[in-house]
């Protein structure tokens, strides 16, 4: 099938312009509230944690502030942690799961690291349940200088200083059946090219750095999350989305090369998490935990190695 024909927006084999682009935008329903599910969380951790802005999204009437959230006892010689959710809003676990760590895990591990935790990189998109931003461009494919996408730099500012001293990156993401029915045919709808179907895996998965792969570590997050929930199984080709199966729920890409938020540090440890919110082998609160549980299972492995 060529979604590419039955996508409401574009003429099938031609790359959307600006029109087509604003029709889309317009076409986008803000379906909950970042400043309730979000910065009201963020609101409830000052007390334990130092909260920054680091930028605001201008689209316009949508003005967004950004937060990160950070040690409050931070010490330049112990290494840092960098945990990021919501790269794609429409991940919801991304970034529920990262308000969980930080309420419920991350005192743990004070003094021990610091810990810096941007829970939501994209927040028009986390309001409207979308994987792009209002631009129409996919901010995991735009971490690198003078990048097009406004969260994707402003995330690269903040980080910046510290690219060298991290040691543990944990970016925490999903796969959803959306991925399959609206936001793969709207890529290929959007750069004029056909849609070729694929297979979304049922279960938590990880990508790893193919560049500079770390497969003990990626075992040991996958270890800890098969406690909380299932771990996505190779399909017939013994792939995931794609891509070679390495060892059980690991796969890899070239973070940097790709423009990938996990490859914006010079970290020993990174990672980007996968769960699948769809299936019904998992409940909303097993995906927020599997997360939670995946940045402890990664900060735990890289302190045990110092």
């Amino acid at each position: 099938m060529n979604a590419q024909a039955s996508y409401p927006i574009g003429t099938p084999g031609q790359a959307w312009g600006r029109a087509e682009k604003a029709d889309w935008r317009a076409r986008q329903v803000r379906h909950r509230s970042y400043d309730v599910d979000v910065v009201g969380v963020i609101d409830g951790l000052r007390p334990r944690f130092d909260v920054v802005q680091y930028g605001e999204l201008d689209y316009g009437a949508d003005r967004y502030p950004l937060f990160a959230v950070k040690s409050r006892e931070w010490n330049d010689s112990l290494p840092a942690v960098l945990v990021t959710g919501g790269v794609h809003g429409y991940e919801t676990s991304g970034v529920h799961g990262a308000l969980r760590f930080l309420d419920q895990y991350a005192s743990g591990y004070a003094g021990r690291v610091n810990l810096l935790v941007v829970p939501c990189v994209s927040p028009w998109a986390y309001e409207r349940i979308h994987r792009w931003n209002a631009d129409a461009i996919d901010p995991n494919r735009s971490f690198r200088e003078d990048s097009p996408a406004q969260e994707s730099a402003a995330l690269l500012r903040l980080v910046g200083p510290l690219r060298d001293r991290v040691l543990v990156h944990v970016d925490l993401h999903e796969t959803t059946d959306t991925d399959e029915s609206e936001f793969r045919p709207a890529l290929a709808a959007r750069d004029g090219m056909p849609f070729e179907p694929g297979e979304i895996p049922d279960g938590f998965y990880l990508v790893d750095d193919s560049e500079y792969p770390q497969p003990e570590f990626q075992q040991a997050v996958i270890e800890a999350v098969a406690k909380v929930t299932h771990i996505a199984p190779a399909d017939a080709k013994g792939e995931i989305i794609g891509s070679t199966v390495v060892a059980p729920g690991v796969i890899r890409y070239p973070l940097r090369q790709l423009g990938l938020c996990a490859g914006i540090t010079d970290a020993r440890y990174k990672t980007t998490t996968e769960v699948y919110p769809d299936s019904p082998r998992a409940t909303p609160e097993q995906c927020n935990q599997a997360q939670a549980v995946a940045v402890c299972a990664a900060i735990d492995y890289a302190l045990a190695r110092l």
